[in-house]
Formats: structure tokens, C-alpha cells, sequence
């Protein structure tokens, strides 16, 4: 029993004569008689009930209706599954990023996606830092990632999607609340919260960067897995902290001040980076949608409209 059997016994079974079923069909009546006694050999049953004047379902006949329908809708759920597949309208992508830095982007992002895309499960992992999130893509854990990183690694491709700088997060009524600018050198005898060094994180390692050649080594009072907690820290007087100005956009601590720091007047560049040979349609209907909602030159993370012009779907 085939896809061309199930046609040809719903039409009979609908119209209840073989001439409207052949027409129907597209076909004459006589292949149309021979499709259907080769089905009732095939099932061992007689499905129609046959008279010069009617037609007729017999309970076989009138059994297998329901089962040859639900087959034809998953024949038709299944070749609409694999078109949407193709067309990047389902599938799985999965992405990493750091914390509030960027999670208004992912925000902008993920709405966007689910509202236009339901069938594409968009997964996030937090807490991904640097190099570790570079090789959880590299070895396919991860799809996406968003990370602060210049240096080109084989097997990925980038692109920029927010430019940033290097602050401090202080304490309201600390000495640099105040200030517009605060150079690393007069920092050396402060207290830090920071991520802690198995986070791997490029934002760490620029601070200790820029400790190392102010001369000084960084005294860390306490370490916290992710910027929100840090800002907590900071907020409570315990440390100081080395970061990015777009982790403001993402926390909005009351007792938390940004200070411009006076070294890496240089800007640093936020990341978006994927797999080279990854051919996923599903993960490029994904990229299409960040190059619109994140262009290299946004840096406030706020909601664009996003118009269907803008994507090749």
C-alpha cells in the first residue's frame, strides 16, 4: 500500500463513483478500478460494495477511511516539516553570551525570533566567557556566540555588533563617584570584585593587562561568577570592578556608578560568532536576523523595529 492506493480509495470513498473519482484523479476509469482491486489484495479485504446503479462502502471500507486520512496529513505534515527545514523555519540554534553585557541583545534578538520563527527552538547559555565560548562552538556544544575577542581563531567566522570601552563600576561615595575619568594607575590601592580566573574572560584578563603595566597588582577582595552579582558587590562597598559600558545597559544598580577609565581609550568590540562550514538554514535565518536587529554600529542595545524588508527569508 502506497501514497498513490491512499489517493485513489479517498476518492472513491468520498465521491461513491468511479467515474467522478477518475476525474477527480486526473486519470481514466479503468486504472482507477485496477489501483483499487490491487489494494483489496493487498489488505485481503473488500473495500467498496459494487452495483451498475452504486456505490458503497462495506465495514472494511468504512475502516480504513480514517487511518488512509491521518496517513495523507502526515505525509502532508512531514513534507511541510522538511520545507520548512530547508527554508531555515525550524530547527535548533543554540547560543552563548556573558551575562547583562549583552543580554538585551539577546532579548531584541530572541522576541524577534519567536514571534516570526516559532518553529526555530532558540536556546541561550549564559555565563559563556571568551575562549571557552569560542570552543563550545568550535566543537558544535554551541551554534552562536557572543564574545570580546580580536583574535581570528581557524574554523570561525565574526562579526561586530557593538562597540564598547573599558569603565569602572564604583560605589556611589567613593572618591571616583564623582570624577569624569580615572586613569588604571590611581587604582592601585583599591579593592576588586572580578570574575574569577577559570571564567576565562577577555574583559578579566584586559584588567590585569593594564594592572601589569600601571605596575601593580590587582588586590581582589572577592569574585563572583557573573556581572549582575559583581554589581551587587560593588554596590555594597566591598570592591570596585574593571568592565564595559554596555554592562550598564544591562543592570541598572542605584548605588553603582560609571567612571570612564583613561587608559584603552581604544574601543573594544563585542562579537557575534558561528561555525564557518555550519550550513544549518535554521542558524543563518538566525544570523539574517541579528544583522538587521544588531548592527555593528548599535551600541545602546535599545528595541528597533525590525521591518520584513530587511530579511531574505
Amino acid at each position: 500500500m502506497d501514497l498513490h492506493h491512499i489517493h485513489a480509495f479517498l476518492a472513491v470513498a468520498e465521491e461513491l463513483h468511479f467515474g467522478r473519482a477518475a476525474t477527480r484523479l486526473h486519470i481514466t476509469q479503468p486504472p482507477l478500478t485496477r489501483t483499487i482491486k490491487q489494494l483489496e489484495r493487498e489488505l485481503d479485504a473488500t473495500l467498496f460494495k459494487r452495483s451498475t446503479r452504486s456505490v458503497e462502502l462495506t465495514a472494511a471500507g468504512q475502516a480504513l477511511v480514517q487511518p488512509a486520512q491521518d496517513i495523507l496529513t502526515a505525509y502532508r505534515l512531514a513534507e511541510q516539516a522538511v520545507q520548512s527545514a530547508g527554508k531555515g523555519e525550524v530547527g535548533r540554534v543554540r547560543l552563548g553570551f556573558a551575562g547583562p553585557s549583552s543580554h538585551l541583545w539577546i532579548a531584541d534578538l530572541s522576541q524577534y525570533i519567536r514571534q516570526h520563527y516559532p518553529g526555530i527552538s532558540f536556546e541561550l547559555q549564559s555565563t559563556t566567557y571568551a575562549d571557552h565560548g569560542l570552543q563550545l562552538i568550535l566543537d558544535g556544544t554551541l551554534d552562536l556566540g557572543i564574545a570580546r575577542w580580536s583574535v581570528d581563531l581557524a574554523g570561525l567566522e565574526s562579526r561586530v555588533i557593538a562597540e564598547e570601552h573599558y569603565v569602572l563600576a564604583v560605589p556611589e561615595g567613593h572618591p571616583f563617584a564623582e570624577r569624569e575619568s580615572v586613569s588604571i594607575a590611581e587604582c592601585r590601592h583599591e579593592h576588586f570584585v572580578a570574575l574569577p580566573a577559570e571564567s576565562r574572560s577577555a574583559v578579566r584578563d584586559s584588567f590585569f593587562q593594564l594592572a601589569y603595566e600601571a605596575e601593580f597588582a590587582p588586590k581582589i577582595a572577592q569574585t563572583a561568577q557573573d556581572s549582575w552579582t559583581l554589581m551587587a558587590l560593588v554596590g555594597a562597598g566591598i570592591g570596585i570592578n574593571f568592565t564595559v559600558d554596555s554592562i550598564f545597559h544591562g543592570t541598572d544598580h542605584p548605588r553603582v556608578r560609571m567612571v570612564r577609565l583613561e587608559e584603552g581609550v581604544e574601543p573594544s568590540y563585542a562579537r557575534l560568532f558561528w561555525r564557518s562550514d555550519d550550513d544549518s538554514p535554521a542558524l543563518h535565518t538566525v544570523l539574517k536576523v541579528a544583522e538587521a536587529l544588531l548592527p555593528a554600529t548599535r551600541s545602546d542595545a535599545a528595541t528597533t523595529e525590525l521591518d520584513e524588508s530587511d530579511l531574505t527569508r
